[in-house]
């Protein structure tokens, strides 16, 4: 009743409560703070136990609306699902958590799932039930939501749209480690090596697009698919790595003599791909944007001197493959093709 009088009660009589109750201070603090922040800039909680009871609270009405499809539509809010978004984002930001967004929704609809199979309607196949709500679709949704917060959110703090669009488009779904990259990445695309280097991957890219390239095996190369990452059994990564070393080594011999400027790119390449894999494992992103620097000039000099479609097939062949090697290497920092410019 208090706070139906006095909205603006909301948490402090509850802490006020827990502490007549005998619940002591660090419960009463996190009753009262779990409201917040309510938008961005709004202090935080002040303990622990605030920040995980405000988060579980904001991944609640965000879970629990999108499975049931109750989504805000233009400027209609009626539940306040983007300033739950918004919240969810300052208390990781701002305490710097590292979560995955899809991680902590899996948890949340994981905790609903286990009320709601208890419910009559929910029995059954999970098909038939609880699968309908937890979909694929369902987390694409919700985590694609708390995505276009972030791009507004990092807005007003100069940060471009596209080039979050471009770490995420690669996976890295971890707010705190995206941005970190986006910040990087930005630095990077203000310079001239970071423009000209855009512009090469759009115009190699172009032509793959152009020639439905997808490699001599007629499988996809989307530049995500690292065969290191299946081997759980760190003493046989190594010998997989020379593995694998080796099969390119093989794919990438040539029957002719390459030009000097085809030559210099597979050198580039051979250097840059390993420097920036090392480089974004450590989370040292200007590193890795240091190693695409280096692939600026050789892939500049081989469009200037280099016919790619040549007419002898097996030219072509190899060329279009060093383009897709050059594409897949920049996609291990950011997807460019969602990079405006």
């Amino acid at each position: 009743d208090m706070v139906g009088e006095f909205p603006e009660l909301q948490g402090i009589m509850g802490g006020y409560y827990a502490l007549n109750d005998g619940l002591g201070e660090t419960v009463a603090n996190a009753i009262e703070d779990h409201y917040k922040p309510r938008f961005a800039g709004d202090a935080l909680p002040r303990n622990t136990a605030g920040v995980v009871v405000a988060l579980a609270d904001k991944l609640e009405t965000l879970v629990g609306m999108f499975g049931i499809g109750n989504l805000p539509t233009g400027d209609r809010d009626p539940f306040a699902l983007r300033r739950a978004a918004i919240g969810i984002l300052e208390l990781v930001l701002r305490n710097s958590l590292r979560m995955e967004t899809m991680h902590f929704f899996a948890k949340s609809a994981q905790r609903y799932s286990m009320q709601m199979e208890r419910r009559p309607e929910f029995q059954g196949e999970y098909d038939d039930g609880l699968g309908k709500l937890f979909t694929a679709e369902f987390y694409g949704a919700v985590t694609d939501f708390v995505l276009d917060r972030l791009k507004v959110q990092q807005r007003a703090n100069g940060v471009r749209y596209d080039l979050i669009d471009a770490v995420a488009a690669i996976g890295d779904d971890q707010p705190v480690r995206l941005l970190v990259r986006v910040h990087a990445l930005q630095s990077f695309m203000e310079t001239e090596d970071g423009q000209n280097l855009l512009a090469g991957y759009k115009r190699a890219a172009n032509i793959l697009k152009k020639e439905d390239w997808q490699g001599e095996d007629n499988a996809p190369h989307t530049g995500e698919e690292d065969p290191l990452v299946l081997v759980d059994d760190p003493d046989m990564k190594d010998i997989v790595a020379a593995q694998v070393e080796e099969q390119r080594k093989n794919a990438n011999s040539l029957s002719y003599t390459p030009e000097p400027a085809e030559k210099a790119l597979i050198d580039a390449l051979d250097s840059a791909g390993p420097k920036a894999t090392t480089a974004i494992e450590g989370e040292d992103f200007e590193g890795a944007m240091a190693a695409l620097a280096s692939l600026r000039a050789p892939i500049d000099a081989f469009f200037d001197s280099v016919t790619v479609n040549d007419e002898d097939a097996a030219k072509r062949s190899a060329r279009l493959a060093l383009l897709a090697r050059f594409r897949d290497a920049v996609h291990k920092v950011a997807d460019f093709s969602k990079i405006e410019g």
